[in-house]
């Protein structure tokens, strides 16, 4: 996960996504304190099974608290993201 500003403590209450937008194979969300935050899309296996078209429809649901991709079926919550829980899938045996 890489941010863009310091000094901001991620466990601050009513932290929600105001924006969220994909490039190349990082999701990115702005956050209403300011900070930018990515992850790459390669750690969740949904994401990153998808096509870049599929994976750029990203939206912001549940007033800011999570990210959506509908035709993935995949939601993740802002908080989880903000906590370092997005590992990369297991290798498949």
């Amino acid at each position: 996960m890489t941010t863009h500003q310091s000094g901001f403590d991620s466990t601050v209450q009513h932290v929600h996504a105001v924006r969220a937008w994909v490039e190349g194979r990082k999701v990115w969300m702005e956050l209403n304190d300011g900070r930018e935050v990515s992850f790459p899309a390669d750690n969740f296996t949904r994401l990153r099974d998808a096509s870049p078209e599929r994976l750029a429809k990203v939206r912001i649901e549940a007033r800011g608290t999570a990210l959506r991709w509908e035709e993935l079926d995949e939601d993740l919550t802002v908080a989880g993201i903000l906590a370092g829980r997005c590992h990369p899938p297991k290798p498949a045996n």
